[in-house]
Formats: C-alpha cells, structure tokens, sequence
C-alpha cells in the first residue's frame, strides 16, 4: 500500500528535501520525479500545492511551476486548473516514459543510436527464445516468408541490383518491422520493448531506406530466417547470435543510409 493518502500533501511535501540555491529547473524536476518514481504515491495522487513544494524544496514557486510544466508534457503528471496537479502513471509506467524521453530529447547520435539497439535486439532475442508461444512463432514465420517473397519478387523481375520497386519495398520494411515488433512482444519485458521502440523511432528514417539492393533484402531475410531457427528450437545464446550477425549488417546498412562510414569501428 502507498505511504502517502490522496489528502496527505504535508507529508508528500516534507519527503522532499531542499535543493541548492541556485537550482535550475531541471533539477526541481529531477527531485520531484525521484519521489514520483519511488513507488509510494499512488495513481490520481493530488500533489501539494506549489507553494508548499517550492517551501520544501527551497526555491522560489516559479521554478516548481516549470518543473511541473516539463513534468506535464512528458505526461508524467497533469495539471488540472482550479483543481490541483495530479500523478498520471505508477512507477512502473513513468519509469520508461522517463526513458523514452530521456533517449528523445538527447543528442542523436546515430552510430550511437545503432549500438544501442544491436544490444536490446540481441538480449531480446535471447529472452524471447525461452519465452515465445507458438502462436507468436508462427506470426514471424510469416515475417519470414513475406520478407523471403519480397526478395523473390525482386529477383524475379530482373535479377540486377538496380533499384527496389517501392511496393516490394514497402511489404519487405513492414515484414521487418513485424518480425522485431512480434519478438519483443515474445520477450515479455515491457521496458526493453518501449527502449526498443524509441531506438527503431528515432533510427525509422534510415531504416526505411536502408535496404538498397536485392542483396541487401535477401541477406537480411535469411538473417531474420536463422534468428526465427533458433527461436523455434529455444536456443537463446543462438537467437542472440544470430541477432548480433544481423545487426551488424543492419549497422553498417544504416549508417549507409545515413551517410555514414559504414567501415568504421566501435569505439573502444
């Protein structure tokens, strides 16, 4: 059960402690989402009113006003006028609302970006092969089949490198987004499936442009294919290996497509 009652602002309030003088808005929001996040307020919790706030935490009411604005628009709390500010999500769902924004409102780093999501891909793999049901393995042997068709598609109307015709495009890039969709889902872990989402969101542009050639999407096919072998003998290490061998073409696709080298190495 909550510490904290709906009714209960002083002692939401004097949970909080003061920040340095001089503190600027971001860390009044900081402070305020450390106790939001501690599991001890409940849904539709009624915060204190500012003024008490910015009492205990020993700033001025301007600067618990916009920590609370900023707070609002990543819907961590809302603001209801004549009313008071209400907590939005337990901590189990700010948690990853936190760090969905934290990812999107930070620098973007491409080749950074790409790591990351090479790392998620392959634990998720790895998760999901001990935890996927037949009726999600049979949803990415489809994935499978439509991405193996796209690139039969395309070598059978001309069997070059030229150009990709954009509807066999279109069903090969939502076949792989299905693929990976289905096998988060699989790994049953709600926070590595939004950490993934936010990676694939920001990364979209280029992926959506990151397969050139028929090379490209038959390689990338059977990738998916080897992946979708070890899932269905539950096989992690194998499935996150076959993930890795898989993001490593994709990085180098990727930071293709974005302009990239794609030769160049990780940082040590």
């Amino acid at each position: 059960m909550p510490v904290f009652s709906d009714d209960s602002s002083a002692a939401i309030a004097s949970s909080l402690q003061a920040v340095p003088a001089g503190t600027p808005v971001s860390q009044v929001a900081h402070r305020l989402l450390e106790l939001f996040t501690g599991g001890e307020l409940e849904v539709g919790t009624r915060l204190p009113p500012e003024r008490q706030l910015a009492a205990s935490l020993g700033v001025g009411r301007s600067a618990v006003r916009e920590a609370l604005a900023a707070l609002e628009i990543l819907g961590i709390v809302d603001v209801r006028p004549g009313s008071g500010t209400y907590l939005r999500g337990a901590a189990s769902d700010l948690l990853p609302q936190t760090l969905r924004w934290g990812l999107m409102i930070g620098e973007k780093n491409t080749a950074q970006l790409i790591e990351l999501r090479a790392g998620l891909e392959s634990y998720t793999a790895r998760l999901a092969a001990g935890r996927v049901d037949a009726a999600q393995l049979e949803t990415l042997r489809g994935s499978v089949a439509a991405m193996r068709g796209a690139s039969a598609a395309q070598a059978g109307a001309d069997g070059t490198s030229a150009g990709i015709p954009d509807e066999v495009l279109v069903t090969f890039v939502a076949a792989d987004a299905e693929f990976h969709a289905v096998l988060a889902r699989a790994a049953a872990n709600p926070m590595l499936t939004d950490l993934l989402d936010v990676t694939r969101t920001l990364l979209r542009v280029y992926n959506d442009r990151a397969v050139h050639h028929p090379e490209d999407m038959h390689l990338a096919g059977e990738e998916h294919a080897a992946i979708l072998a070890a899932l269905e003998e539950a096989d992690g290490d194998r499935a996150a290996s076959a993930m890795v061998a898989h993001m490593e073409t994709a990085r180098s696709r990727l930071l293709r497509a974005a302009g990239g080298d794609p030769s160049a190495a990780a940082p040590a």
